[in-house]
């Protein structure tokens, strides 16, 4: 068993590099493209849509948040078909209203409307967190300013966005010819590839290697689209949203979620779009190291916790007879596959060399198979090193504008962090994913709640 989980691992390794590589030349490929220029060059209809941008926030600092609208009001996009929405808490008090102001005087005139919104604390029903925020703002944007205005359900996209989202400059023009090509364009999501580089220079080489993990995670699913969900910041049709009732105001994991909302809603006649075009997102990055490993842990948990929608997902098959069983059946195997390989592989491979030899006993070490199993797993681990040294280039290349410190000698060390990465998938990968599973398992109060992954910048870079 756990040599055949090995090889698996390592097969995947190789499968995934291939599809690393081809998502990356897409993606380089599109951001050399003008789509706005494409869609004046032969789109019908795309000045008649309106873009609807949700950006909820907590107590980011006012720094983070300000960067987030720069690269709003600066996309080379119509101004006047953006309704942009910031979306701060009442629980997070004078400091959140404050950011509110001051983004609000800076970039209130920079775009056809532009809209500040309060979640109220303690709700009944709600949890609080993300989902029950942006489903307040959504309601409240279609209460002030969609309804009164008249504007048509079917011509708005929503955009939910992490506070921290950084948009490239043809980022909303490339999202409209992409919904405008697809043929059921109104029952698909449109996920970007979340790059979290937009601190990666203040970051310790090990926040650094999981954070790159996670970007090649998703630039490799945009290869597979008939098997990933939404996740984080993402783009949807606002009519679908209103027929859904909005976001899950009470979970965790509300942005992949809402792709099990739509599924079950339409009868399994919803997709996610890839849009092999990228979005700059935070790395963790705190004062103290130890800080940043503590919250590094946190947000891989808070992700695992993704878990939850298995139930939701069950459920809701069971429940709808419209939908065809080999779609269950297909969404049920890799999904559950999935979560159990991210709290499983990492640590199959780690004991690979040496548990059956702890374990076999006197009659097992007498064997050809215990003779061969370190030549095994070493070939095993090789196969697995293509990975991690694709992995290492791609992120060299993928590191945005250098600072001034930044020298030769940095480059060296940026390939070589990448020799921590089968510790990191042990303590922030494995891990996180076992205590996620364990908890949701238990239930109780050792259910997590959503924790907010801290933001900040430093002063000397």
């Amino acid at each position: 068993m756990v040599a055949w989980k090995g090889s698996n691992m390592s097969l995947k390794s190789i499968y995934f590099s291939f599809h690393l590589r081809s998502t990356f030349s897409t993606m380089k490929e599109y951001l050399k493209n003008d789509w706005l220029e494409k869609l004046k060059g032969g789109e019908a209809g795309w000045q008649e849509l309106y873009h609807l941008i949700i950006l909820p926030m907590y107590n980011e600092p006012h720094e983070v948040v300000r960067e987030s609208f720069l690269t709003l009001a600066k996309s080379n996009y119509p101004k006047d078909k953006l309704i942009v929405v910031l979306a701060i808490e009442e629980r997070a008090g004078e400091k959140a209203k404050e950011v509110a102001r001051r983004i609000s005087a800076e970039f209130g005139a920079s775009f056809f409307r532009f809209l500040v919104t309060s979640h109220p604390a303690n709700l009944p029903g709600e949890l609080a967190g993300k989902g029950s925020n942006e489903t307040w703002a959504g309601k409240k944007v279609k209460e002030l300013v969609i309804d009164p205005l008249k504007l048509p359900y079917e011509k708005i996209l929503v955009s939910v966005f992490d506070v921290d989202t950084q948009v490239l400059p043809n980022y909303f023009a490339r999202l409209t010819y992409a919904y405008l090509s697809e043929t059921d364009r109104d029952q698909a999501s449109y996920q970007p590839i979340p790059l979290f580089t937009n601190n990666i220079f203040e970051t310790p080489a090990l926040a650094r290697v999981i954070a790159f993990s996670s970007t090649f995670w998703h630039m490799m699913n945009q290869s597979r689209p008939e098997r990933i969900t939404t996740f984080s910041s993402h783009s949807m049709p606002f009519k679908a949203l209103v027929e859904i009732g909005f976001w899950a105001t009470n979970h965790v994991s509300e942005d992949s979620l809402i792709f099990w909302q739509c599924y079950l809603h339409y009868n399994s006649n919803w997709r996610v779009v890839p849009l092999f075009y990228p979005v700059s997102m935070d790395a963790n990055v705190a004062p103290k190291f130890w800080q940043t490993m503590t919250n590094v842990y946190k947000q891989q948990r808070r992700w695992a916790w993704g878990v939850e929608n298995i139930p939701y997902m069950l459920y809701g098959f069971t429940e709808n007879k419209s939908i065809p069983l080999r779609k269950k059946a297909y969404w049920t195997f890799h999904i559950i596959e999935s979560f159990h390989s991210w709290a499983t592989n990492a640590l199959m491979i780690f004991a690979l060399g040496w548990l059956p030899l702890y374990f076999g006993g006197e009659e097992f070490n007498k064997t050809l198979l215990s003779y061969n199993l370190p030549q095994i797993t070493r070939f095993l681990l090789t196969l697995t090193s293509v990975g991690i040294v694709s992995s290492a280039i791609l992120a060299i290349i993928l590191l945005p504008p250098k600072p001034n410190w930044f020298r030769p000698i940095h480059y060296f060390m940026y390939l070589i962090q990448w020799i921590v990465m089968p510790a990191t998938l042990i303590i922030f990968g494995a891990m996180p994913a076992l205590e996620a599973q364990t908890r949701l398992m238990l239930g109780g109060k050792l259910r997590l709640g959503f924790w907010v992954t801290p933001k900040m910048r430093s002063k000397t870079i």
